[in-house]
C-alpha cells in the first residue's frame, strides 16, 4: 500500500470491501443496562393491568405500547437478562453468537432461532462475542477478562485465556488469531487454537477500543484518557502515538478504518471525529459537534448534558463517514470536502451504526428499541423497524444486507428481513 499523505489519502473505489464498525466503548453496556434498569422493571409491570404501566410513558428508550409492533420474522429468547453483543458467522450469515448479562453465551441458527450450542462456563456478563474469519471457530469474552474459543462443527472448546478487565476483542480478518483490549491498558493477541501470545502496552488506562487494520499488519487501539496508538503487530511495536493536541481530550469510545486501511477515524466522549491518516499517523481534520445538547426536552436534564460519540464508519462506495452520537444525531460527513452533510435526528441515543456493504445506506440502532435505515446521499429515513421492548444493545447486519440481527435489554434477540423497495 502507498503511504498516503494528507488530504490525498481520500481516494476512493468502488471495489472496496467492507468494513465494520468498532464495538460500542463507554458507555459500557453494564452503564446502559444500568440506565436503563427502572425501563426494564416498569416495562414488566406495563405487562400487567395496574397503574404503574404508564409510568413508562416518561422513560427515555421505552415508549409506551412500544412491544405490540413486532417486525421481527425470528426471536432467540434463551436469554434470561440484557442481551449485550452479537456477531454473524462471516462464511455463511447463517449463524449468530449472541452473549449476554445472564454470562451466557450462545451460537443459534438466524433462519429459525435454533440453538446450535451454548457457550458455556462464563462467570461473568458476556460483552464480546465474534466468529473467527472463515467462521471455523467462534470466541466469547466476559467482562472479568475470560475468553474462551469454540470449534463450530464440533461444538468442543478449544482454547481459554483469563485477562484483566475486557473491554473489546475482535478477530484478524485473515487468520486464526485473536485480539484483544483489557482495562489495564494492555492489548493481548494470541495465534489460535495454540494459544502463542503477544502483549502490546499502551499507557496505564483501559484501552477502550481497537481494530485490526485491513492489512492484517497493524492495529489501531484507542484508549481512555484520549490518546490512540498504531501497532505493528509483528514486531509488538508502536508505530504512531496520537496524544496532546492531536489526540482526544476525554477516553475514546471507537474507532474505524476505511477498506484500504488508509484512513482511521476515531471518536470520543469528547464529541470530537478525527481523520487519521494511518501511514503518518497524521490528524487529516476533526468533525466537532456540541458535547451539551441543545434544547433538552424538560423532565430529560440529566440524559441531554452529556454528548459523546458512540459509533462511526465509513462508506465503500462514496466518500463518505458516518458518526452517531449519544444525544441521537446520526451526522454524514462528505469526506472530499471535509464538510457536515446531513444531520439525521433520533429521538433517543445511537448505540451503534453500520453501513451496508455496497451502497451508500447507513442503518442505526438506538435506545428507543428501533433500527433504522437511512439514506446517506439525501439523509432521509429510508425505512424503521420496531419490535424490541428495551434498548437495543447491539446489532449486525448480513453481507447482502437483507438481514439485521439485534439484540436488546429486553433479554431477546431478533431477526429482522430488511425489505427495500428500490431493489
Amino acid at each position: 500500500m502507498e503511504p498516503a499523505e494528507g488530504p490525498g489519502a481520500l481516494g476512493f473505489h468502488g471495489d472496496e470491501e467492507i468494513i465494520e464498525v468498532v464495538e460500542l466503548g463507554p458507555p459500557g453496556p453494564d452503564d446502559l443496562a444500568d440506565e436503563m434498569e427502572d425501563v426494564d422493571f416498569d416495562d414488566e409491570g406495563a405487562e400487567e393491568p395496574d397503574a404503574e404501566a404508564w409510568e413508562t410513558e416518561d422513560d427515555e428508550g421505552v415508549e409506551d405500547g412500544m412491544e405490540a409492533q413486532d417486525d421481527s420474522e425470528v426471536t432467540f429468547s434463551l436469554h434470561s437478562a440484557s442481551v449485550f453483543c452479537v456477531s454473524l458467522d462471516p462464511k455463511t450469515n447463517t449463524l449468530a453468537v449472541t452473549g449476554g448479562e445472564d454470562d451466557k453465551a450462545f451460537v443459534w441458527r438466524v433462519s429459525d432461532g435454533e440453538l446450535l450450542f451454548e457457550c458455556s462456563g462464563h462467570k461473568d456478563s458476556v460483552t464480546c462475542a465474534g466468529f473467527s474469519h472463515d467462521s471455523v471457530f467462534v470466541a466469547t469474552g466476559d467482562m472479568s477478562g475470560l475468553i474462551k474459543v469454540w470449534r463450530v462443527d464440533t461444538k468442543e472448546e478449544v482454547w481459554s485465556f483469563e485477562v484483566g478487565d475486557l473491554e473489546w476483542m475482535e478477530w484478524h480478518p485473515q487468520a486464526h488469531v485473536l485480539l484483544a483490549g483489557t482495562a489495564d491498558g494492555n492489548s493481548w493477541m494470541w495465534k489460535i487454537p495454540s494459544g502463542d501470545c503477544k502483549t502490546f502496552q499502551g499507557p496505564a488506562c483501559p484501552a477502550t477500543c481497537g481494530r485490526i487494520l485491513p492489512d492484517g499488519k497493524r492495529a489501531v487501539v484507542g484508549y481512555e484518557d484520549g490518546t490512540m496508538r498504531i501497532w505493528d503487530l509483528k514486531q509488538g511495536t508502536s508505530l504512531q502515538v496520537l496524544k496532546g493536541q492531536d489526540g482526544h481530550q476525554d477516553p475514546l469510545t471507537c474507532v474505524a478504518t476505511n477498506q484500504d486501511g488508509s484512513l482511521i477515524m476515531t471518536g470520543s466522549v469528547d464529541c470530537h471525529t478525527k481523520l487519521i491518516n494511518s501511514a503518518t499517523g497524521k490528524v487529516v481534520c476533526v468533525f466537532k459537534m456540541e458535547s451539551v445538547a441543545p434544547k433538552a426536552p424538560a423532565g430529560e436534564g440529566e440524559e441531554a448534558e452529556s454528548n459523546s460519540v458512540e459509533s462511526l464508519g465509513f462508506c465503500n462506495v462514496m466518500p463518505l463517514a458516518a458518526v452517531g452520537y449519544l444525544d441521537g444525531t446520526l451526522a454524514i460527513y462528505d469526506l472530499s470536502t471535509q464538510s457536515l452533510r446531513h444531520k439525521c435526528q433520533h429521538e433517543s441515543g445511537i448505540v451503534q451504526l453500520l453501513w451496508e456493504e455496497s451502497s451508500a445506506v447507513v442503518y442505526t440502532c438506538s435506545l428507543d428499541g428501533a433500527v433504522r435505515l437511512w439514506d446517506a446521499r439525501s439523509g432521509k429515513m429510508i425505512s424503521e423497524y420496531r419490535g424490541h421492548s428495551a434498548e437495543i444493545l447491539d446489532f449486525a447486519v448480513n453481507k447482502d444486507a437483507s438481514i439485521v440481527v439485534t439484540t436488546s435489554g429486553d433479554h431477546q434477540a431478533k431477526v429482522f428481513c430488511v425489505q427495500r423497495p428500490d431493489r
